[in-house]
């Protein structure tokens, strides 16, 4: 190998965690809950969904508790679907529900179809995670994870969402940055730090340690590469943004991956993780996994070493007799990471809010 070449490979190269090195915040493993807000959808729209799908039906009868509950039971990462309103009442069609005409960016699954949800209002999903956390400063840190809303389902008897552009991106962050305080937030540029970009800080493991960390949240957007780039913009990596990207491990604003899939992609999930990326991969979805009790994905995800570990069965349906649900072994919070800590690892709980 050249000097040049050489040179360019231990630049590349991940810093490795030093034994008995502080734990980051990059350095845990929890559960989390996906499309946390979503309560289930009534029975007559569901009942008219069935008749169209048998098998869409199935994907989307689940349900989560309010976010308050979740959080108490141990849930450290919150999916959240957002849709664009800037002036209100666009998704109120066929609803009485006051909260859809009011401006603001509206918590919705499928617009006008899938309208179910524990807090309508962006705002009033963060404040009453913002409540939460007050109330229980020492948690580890929580990754608050969002989708952007665009499918146009006019045609299907919904609402077509409005289109996430310029503007509406910097509404989200105005709109979070709006309700959570700047002490309680981990941001792009937090990690970034000095370092040329955000991918150079992950690989040099520039996460704030988890004494730090505690008491705060990351926000993560997870979409489609058109949408990341959009809300990227000219930036170099994440310059000023709220949002962790999903992205590619070589891109500069590198720091996130959504890797949903542990049984396809658990080599890769290890290998990332170690690097010192963030990851969030699915135990179960589509409610395929809760009807049969089919246990495989969920043991893979949790081998994985991915950070975030999203599932629909914080506790287990009732309705599906073996009882399926995912939770970390010996009902911790959040525990150390031993793909990224290995033998430095204890087995305590580092989450004190039980």
């Amino acid at each position: 190998m050249s000097l040049t070449l050489s040179l360019v490979a231990s630049l590349s190269a991940a810093a490795p965690v030093q034994p008995h090195a502080p734990l980051r915040s990059n350095d845990i493993k929890v559960v989390g809950t996906h499309n946390s807000y979503k309560k289930a959808m009534p029975a007559e729209t569901m009942a008219k969904v069935r008749a169209v799908s048998i098998a869409i039906a199935d994907s989307l009868d689940y349900a989560h508790r309010p976010l308050a509950e979740q959080l108490d039971a141990g849930a450290r990462q919150l999916e959240i679907d957002v849709n664009y309103d800037p002036k209100g009442g666009h998704y109120s069609k066929g609803s009485t529900d006051p909260a859809l005409r009011r401006p603001g960016f509206k918590v919705l699954h499928i617009a006008g179809i899938d309208n179910s949800s524990s807090c309508v209002l962006l705002t009033e999903c963060l404040r009453t995670i913002l409540r939460w956390s007050n109330a229980h400063p020492r948690h580890v840190p929580i990754m608050l994870l969002f989708n952007a809303k665009d499918e146009q389902y006019a045609s299907r008897g919904g609402v077509d969402a409005l289109p996430f552009d310029a503007a509406a991106w910097d509404a989200l962050d105005a709109e979070i940055r709006s309700v959570m305080p700047a002490r309680k937030l981990i941001t792009p540029d937090n990690v970034q730090g000095s370092y040329p970009t955000l991918r150079d800080a992950v690989r040099a493991n520039h996460w704030p340690t988890l004494a730090k960390a505690r008491g705060r949240f990351l926000f993560a957007l997870d979409e489609t590469p058109a949408k990341v780039a959009a809300y990227r913009g000219a930036r170099r990596s994440l310059e000023g943004r709220l949002f962790f990207i999903n992205t590619d491990e070589d891109s500069p604003a590198a720091a996130y991956l959504t890797l949903n899939d542990p049984l396809a992609d658990g080599a890769r999930i290890t290998r990332d993780v170690a690097a010192g990326y963030l990851v969030r991969t699915r135990a179960d979805a589509d409610t395929k996994e809760a009807r049969f009790n089919d246990t495989r994905r969920r043991e893979a995800a949790l081998a994985s070493g991915a950070q975030y570990v999203s599932t629909d069965y914080l506790w287990p349906d009732p309705r599906f007799p073996q009882g399926y649900q995912v939770r970390l072994p010996g009902g911790a919070v959040a525990l150390c990471n031993r793909e990224r800590r290995g033998a430095d690892c204890a087995d305590e709980d580092l989450d004190p809010v039980r």
